[in-house]
């Protein structure tokens, strides 16, 4: 699931708008896990790894889609409020900026750390303005394996917001999967997805307030 050194697709930033209109739950067993202040969050068992792929549906009524779209990009801000990060920044390699991040694992667990490209397109769809950001995990010379810390080789995640005509956001759209790695069990780690989704989710609830 690593992506090479480029961009993303133009069809990746229209497959993640399409699930604004008419979210893609037919044709596979996505089942929903939980419906909170107005997020819902829906899994599908990936049969390879035995690892859940998620998928977020939210309105947000008092927090608007510029603002939600730049917090979500804002690497600093993420820092305050993640308790989890121990490391995260940015670096340019090979004329790409490329986001590292460093997780804080539970003794007696190792780190987990991401190299991934992400990219913020804002897009206007037939008059619709829809902001979208798309990440997936790369590999870069300049940022090697680290002793002690293992590094993620499978995440990906998108977002999708559409304003609401007012000063909300009509609809939020994520998408999120993340393979960890290293010897810990399938219970586990799709525990901790559960949780990341939750963490993002009341994020986005708090900004509402």
């Amino acid at each position: 699931m690593e992506l090479a050194a480029g961009s993303f697709s133009g069809e990746q930033f229209r497959e993640a708008c399409a699930e604004l209109q008419q979210p893609a739950l037919a044709g596979a067993d996505w089942q929903l896990l939980v419906e909170t202040s107005g997020i819902s969050i829906y899994r599908l068992l990936d049969q390879k790894t035995g690892l859940y792929e998620y998928k977020v549906f939210g309105v947000l009524e008092d927090c608007s889609p510029t603002l939600l779209a730049d917090i979500y990009m804002d690497l600093d801000y993420r820092k305050q409020w993640d308790q989890y990060v121990k490391e995260l920044y940015e670096q340019e390699c090979n004329g790409q900026t490329v986001v590292y991040w460093e997780v804080k694992y539970p003794f007696p667990m190792s780190n987990r750390d991401y190299v991934y490209l992400r990219q913020r397109r804002d897009l206007d769809m037939e008059g619709r303005k829809i902001h979208v950001v798309l990440a997936q995990s790369t590999s870069v010379p300049q940022l090697v394996e680290r002793s002690g810390v293992i590094r993620v080789k499978q995440y990906k995640q998108s977002l999708a917001i559409e304003s609401d005509g007012k000063k909300g956001s009509k609809v939020v759209f994520m998408y999120y999967f993340d393979n960890p790695g290293g010897q810990i069990p399938s219970w586990l780690i799709n525990w901790a997805a559960k949780i990341t989704c939750f963490r993002v989710s009341l994020l986005s609830c708090v900004l509402t307030l």
